[in-house]
Formats: C-alpha cells, structure tokens, sequence
C-alpha cells in the first residue's frame, strides 16, 4: 500500500514538472526531490504546492521538491521509474502544447528569467558553487551518521545502566566501524563530486586511516592514524582528482590503466603523509579548540549569534561549510556541539509560524498552509514554513531569527557553565535530535537543557511575532482569505479582486 501511494506522488509530479521529456536529472537528500530542468517555464509551482505530499518547492541549482524525510527516498525511484517507462513507450515523442498556466506565457517567463538572474547573482559565486560541491561529499553520509549515532546512544544507556552486557561490545562495534572509516567514504565521494575516479580518491583518503602510519615521522613526529580526519581525507582526494587529470592529459592511452592509477596514488599518497596529514591535523585541532574555548568563554553571546543567524545562513548557501565542521567535531569528541544551538533557529521558526497562525485568523489559505507544516517543522524540516511562512511575509522571518538567538543563547549559557553536549550526527533537528543527544553531564540533564532550548526558542519566536511582526498595514491586507476574494462578486459585474498573495514563496 506504501508502493502505492509513493507511486501515485510520482506519478502526480512528474506531469506538474513538463514531463520526463523536460528531466535532466533526478537526485535527493534528506527532504528534497531535486530534479534537474530543460524548461524551467513548463513546471506549475501552483499545482505542485497543492499536491498533499508537497511541503513546498525551493529553486537552486536544480527544481527542489520538499517532501521530507523518509517521503523522498521512496517517491524518488518511483518518479525514475515512471520517467524510463514512459521514455521507453514513446521514445520519440511529438510536441505538445504545455498544460494550462495560471498565468500567461509572457508573465511565466520573465518571472523564471528573472528569478534565473536572481539565483545565478545569489547564489552562483564560486565560493557558494564550491561549498554546494563539499556539502554534496557530506550528505550521502548522513545516513549513515544518524543510525550509528542513534546505536551509540543506545550503547551509552545499556551501559550507564548495566542492562544487556554482552550486547554492549557488539554494538560498539556496530557504532564505530564507520567513524573509524569515514575518511575513506569522504574521499570516494570527494573524488566522484570533482570529477575523478572514486575508487582512487578512497583508496588515497584511506592512507590517513591505515595504523602502519604510526610508524612515519613527518615534521618532526610520528603521525598517528586518522590524523587529519575528513579534513585531510577531502584534501587528499581533491590532490588526487588533480593528478589522475593531469594523467590523462600526458600519459600514452597504451600505458594508461598502469600508469595513471599508480602515479595518483604514489603523487597522492606521499603529499598526504608527509604535508596533508599534519596540516590538517593542525586544523582540525584548531577547529575543536575553538569552539570549545567560544562555548566555555562566551557560550550565551555565542549561541545568541549563532542561534539567531543561522537562517540567514541557510538563505545565502552558507551554512554548507558547516558541515566539515560538525563532522570533524564528531570524530575528535563524539557529538558536534554546534547542532543543537543551530538547531534554535527551526524552534524561532516554529513559534514564529504559530503566531502568525492566530494573527491571521481570516486568512484560511495561510492557516492550511501552517497546520501541514508545522508537525514537519517540530520534527526539524524547516523548509515548508520558511518558504511557505514567514520568507514571503518579510518581518516574521525576523521575528522567527529572534526566537533562534534566544533559544541558541539558553543553550550556549549551559555551554559556559560547564554543561557541555552536543549531537552525535548532524542532519536531524527539532525533536528528531533528541535521540542523538550526548554530553559530559548525563542523558538527563541534556535532554532538560535541549528541551528548555526549544521551549525559550518557540516562546519568544512567538511573542517576537506576535507584538512585532507585523505593520498595521500588513494586518489588513493579509488578514483576509484570498480563496473568498478570488470569487467573483454577481452583484458587482465586470469588477475584479486582486488577492494579496500571502503563502507565495518568493524564492520559489
């Protein structure tokens, strides 16, 4: 019955998208369809966002779907079946006209040109393009991360209360054995997303890993297995990417399967034991250092800033170099203590997004709109109420960003006071985080604290928008139901409403 019903959102999409003529790719993550465009003015936005699986649609490199998580990885193979079946049954289709527009085809497309120029202004820099590619290396791997993050926690409390003892060294193992090799997995898909041979970009990252390593001086000490980490496994690959193209430029195709692959991992390997491994292991050093000293010296002030911009940064592409961040913090204490305080802002967002439920109180389109996002947006899916909320209304995001620097400020002044914890993977947030909490002061004694945090982040979300997160103006024009104004009034012939249109994104 779930086959079906995943099928049958593939099946209403695909149409809604111009069809499997007008699909270039088919890919997703953790909430999102991303579906690659020929004709960007074939899609219905409009249509999309009424289908019930649809928590809304965001515009980047690719046509973004929100569908969440668990929803996405199912729908997903459905939708490349459907496009292969109906490419196979009419290889060579004819032309036909696209399916009605809301709008008219001028309107439509100098609305996606302009959003075109827009994104590609934003968002197409080469610093953002090269934090997209690295977050691209992370994401496959969150999966992964948040299943053995959840059995070390279920470890940890077998442990602390010393129930099932013969269980617990199995599901150490269980828990550690992709940590332990997590750098081998970044450099396979730091090569794949650079364009080099996966396999050696693996086989170059999984150096840092080997225990031999310990008996090799460089700078003056011995190296230690996993010195450098993903830091150094990602710097690793991309050297080798470089080589193994420079191979292909200069070595004779006869010779190319001995040659190649050899000189990549020689060129490769050395540049890593005796320069990578050091200079990345000074930086992930760094890196932890750092935030250690930013939570324990100024925990409050840091939390305030971190809680309260971090949907901007989510807005700019930013928040991709996070991601080397967390996981390197993973991998030298167990848990990343930068998730739950950036996980304030989704609590803003959510309080902010209650209050606008009950100042609009007419607006029936809006309030739809919150109730089917809301249970996505507690479980830490922020998109549906950022793009579908508080983005297109201006102020509310604002208010929701207050809410995020309040709830992140609770949860740095505990940093500051000694009670340190953090996730033990990154990608949930909200209450999904819950079960990957871990910290030096006991399970319960975390969840109080990351539950206080959520409850200072929705409480002042909402008051924020409640008081402040509307013009009087705004009120007016917003607190009415667009549904009702679009019929037409038999009374007053030949006259015409215009809607506010409250719950269009404005970066869809």
């Amino acid at each position: 019955m779930s086959t079906d019903k995943n099928r049958a959102t593939a099946a209403a999409i695909l149409p809604l998208v111009g069809g499997p003529a007008n699909i270039t790719s088919i890919a997703h993550c953790m909430t999102r369809l991303r579906i690659g465009l020929r004709d960007r003015a074939l899609v219905q936005d409009e249509a999309l966002k009424a289908l019930p699986a649809v928590m809304g649609v965001v515009e980047d490199d690719t046509y973004q779907i929100v569908l969440g998580p668990g929803t996405v990885a199912r729908v997903t193979p459905e939708l490349e079946a459907l496009v292969a079946e109906e490419r196979a049954a009419a290889p060579a289709p004819a032309a036909a006209p696209a399916a009605p527009h809301p709008v008219t085809a001028d309107e439509l497309a100098a609305q996606g040109e302009a959003l075109k120029q827009a994104r590609k202004a934003k968002n197409s820099t080469p610093f953002k393009l090269f934090l997209r590619r690295v977050a691209n290396i992370f994401v496959p791997l969150i999966p992964a991360l948040i299943g053995c993050g959840i059995i070390a926690g279920l470890n940890g409390l077998l442990t602390n209360f010393g129930w099932l003892p013969a269980l617990v060294p199995a599901l150490a193992a269980i828990a550690s054995g992709f940590m332990s090799l997590i750098a081998v997995f970044v450099g396979f898909n730091t090569a794949k997303e650079f364009g080099g041979t996966p396999i050696l970009g693996g086989a170059v990252a999984a150096i840092i890993v080997f225990p031999g390593v310990a008996k090799i001086d460089a700078f003056g000490q011995h190296l230690s297995p996993g010195q450098g980490g993903v830091l150094g496994a990602l710097a690793a690959a991309l050297l080798a990417v470089y080589v193994e193209k420079w191979c292909r430029r200069w070595v004779p195709e006869a010779l190319d399967v001995l040659v190649t692959p050899t000189l990549t991992v020689l060129i490769s390997g050395l540049v890593t034991l005796f320069g990578l491994m050091f200079l990345a292991g000074e930086a992930s050093r760094a890196i932890g250092t750092f935030a250690t000293w930013l939570l324990a010296s100024g925990g409050a002030f840091a939390g305030l800033v971190l809680g309260g911009l971090f949907l901007p940064l989510v807005m700019l592409g930013l928040h991709q170099a996070l991601i080397p961040i967390h996981t390197t913090l993973i991998e030298q204490t167990g848990y990343t203590v930068l998730l739950p305080i950036l996980a304030m802002a989704g609590a803003g967002q959510v309080g902010a997004a209650i209050a606008v439920y009950y100042r609009l109180p007419r607006n029936g389109s809006l309030r739809r709109t919150i109730k089917s996002a809301l249970p996505a947006g507690f479980l830490g899916v922020g998109e549906p109420l950022i793009y579908g909320v508080s983005l297109p209304l201006g102020r509310p995001f604002v208010t929701a960003c207050v809410g995020g620097a309040a709830g992140g400020a609770f949860i740095g002044l505990f940093n500051q006071l000694g009670v340190a914890f953090g996730s033990t993977a990154i990608g949930p947030s909200g209450w999904a985080l819950f079960p990957l909490l871990n910290g030096k002061a006991g399970l319960g004694v975390t969840i109080a604290i990351y539950a206080g945090g959520l409850a200072v982040g929705y409480a002042v979300g909402f008051l924020a928008t409640y008081f402040f997160g509307f013009t009087r103006r705004m009120l007016v024009d917003l607190n009415t139901d667009p549904e009702t104004e679009t019929a037409p009034d038999p009374a007053a012939a030949g006259t015409t409403t215009s809607p506010v249109p409250a719950t269009e994104p404005a970066l869809s």
